[in-house]
């Protein structure tokens, strides 16, 4: 009892200890704001006309009081001789700097001939009998902004702040004006991100040497540089009430079973978590039966693999900070296929498939068919074999069950050495530890 009171106390949290803390008093008081309707994420939904009210609202959602990488940048805006307030919201390091100063900042702060010409825009003038028919478009300062101030190819109007804040949370810069109850969603990203390199885990000697990365939109043009097909379709959605991860289901319009995309976009849109930060979380989510131990959802990191199940009419799911894209359906000999017998001839590929489906009967059935022989059918050993198996156990004092127990636990030992040790001694450390602890089981 004592035992399991320690270790009780030592892994479960003491839901009776009582911890009081202290604050120091002092004499500063923490400034506040006026957040009174701004409490509940339910009630502020559109944005504010007021630019001040936006401003109070973001430094609120985003702790700018205290977020150190979170900007608010606050700029006078000239357009056609009238002046605006407005500011830039966005996050320092997920952004391109270049991007926003010069394609951003200086078109909308800088007066030039666009922005200083005053009137209408004259859209067709055209002469007849000495007269001038011209025709105006009255200025609108949202077209304006949009069409002329803007020199970026993405850019999108807003107007609910949790589409503003997922934008930002993923890397763009959002404008807010004065007087305006929009806001423009300019795609500026820019943060650091691993490049295309070899895979790490399904090496090939012939074909493309080039692996997912964490990057969602650098695996999305890995696909389309392979499937250069315009009926390639990407379609992304977002997972996790609070990660908001961002995930593609890619397929081919024409090829793949619309019953199959209706049933993939169901369990997507389904799933009702927090967060989702890998692929692997995902794949437990999308199965059929999580509690079925064969894997039922083919997780590769090779694009041209992807490819290939696309083209044979299946889905692909990307999830942004994975390198590993998930593929649906999956069959039994999907997991006894290399993307390499795609390479070389059939003969040499189906030998090949017939090797891996005896290794794999072998890894399955040996065990149990060793200790099956040498405990209860001996007669199907030879007999000068079955002698020096006897003398070899002689001194042993486990039974042949626990000593396969202990070969496959050290076998797990020594793979968990290899992936956990950070080092290129990682697997003799393994194997050194397992043949001390086999020598001391023997």
């Amino acid at each position: 009892m004592k035992i399991r009171e320690f270790l009780t106390g030592l892994l479960l949290p003491n839901k009776e200890a009582n911890h009081h803390f202290v604050m120091p008093a002092t004499n500063e008081v923490a400034p506040k704001l006026d957040t009174d309707m701004l409490d509940s994420e339910d009630d502020v939904k559109n944005i504010f006309p007021s630019i001040d009210v936006n401003i109070e609202y973001i430094k609120v959602k985003y702790n700018l009081l205290i977020n150190s990488d979170v900007l608010l940048r606050e700029f006078t805006l000239n357009a056609r001789n009238k002046q605006y307030r407005a500011f830039l919201l966005f996050i320092d390091g997920m952004v391109n700097m270049d991007l926003v100063n010069n394609y951003v900042l200086k078109p909308l702060m800088l007066r030039n001939t666009a922005n200083s010409y005053e009137g209408n825009q004259v859209i067709s003038e055209a002469v007849t009998n000495n007269i001038t028919v011209r025709k105006v478009k009255k200025f609108d300062i949202k077209d304006y902004i949009l069409n002329s101030l803007l020199p970026q190819n993405n850019v999108k109007t807003r107007t609910e702040f949790k589409d503003i804040f997922s934008s930002v949370n993923s890397g763009a810069c959002v404008l807010f004006v004065d007087t305006l109850d929009i806001a423009y969603d300019i795609d500026v990203k820019g943060f650091q991100a691993r490049t295309v390199s070899k895979p790490e885990n399904e090496i090939v000697l012939r074909g493309p040497q080039e692996a997912f990365v964490e990057n969602i939109r650098v695996n999305t043009t890995l696909l389309r540089r392979i499937i250069n097909n315009e009926n390639l379709i990407i379609e992304n959605l977002k997972i996790g009430k609070v990660s908001k991860t961002t995930c593609s289901l890619c397929y081919i319009k024409n090829i793949a079973n619309d019953d199959l995309v209706a049933e993939a976009k169901y369990r997507l849109n389904n799933i009702n978590i927090d967060y989702l930060v890998s692929s692997g979380q995902l794949e437990q989510l999308f199965e059929d039966n999580s509690k079925y131990s064969l894997p039922q959802v083919i997780a590769t990191e090779r694009p041209d693999k992807t490819a290939t199940h696309l083209l044979e009419g299946r889905i692909a799911v990307l999830v942004n900070g994975s390198p590993y894209a998930l593929v649906v359906p999956a069959t039994f000999i999907d997991f006894l296929e290399s993307q390499e017998d795609n390479n070389i001839k059939f003969q040499f590929a189906n030998l090949l498939k017939i090797i891996r489906i005896g290794a794999f009967l072998i890894t399955l059935f040996l065990p149990g068919i060793y200790v099956a022989i040498t405990s209860f059918h001996q007669e199907f050993i030879p007999t000068e074999l079955l002698f020096a198996i006897v003398a070899s156990r002689a001194s042993v004092p486990f039974s042949i069950i626990f000593e396969i127990i202990i070969m496959e636990l050290s076998f797990e030992l020594i793979r968990e050495a290899g992936l956990r040790v950070p080092s290129p001694v990682g697997p003799t450390i393994g194997i050194i530890r397992c043949s001390y602890n086999w020598s001391i089981c023997c």
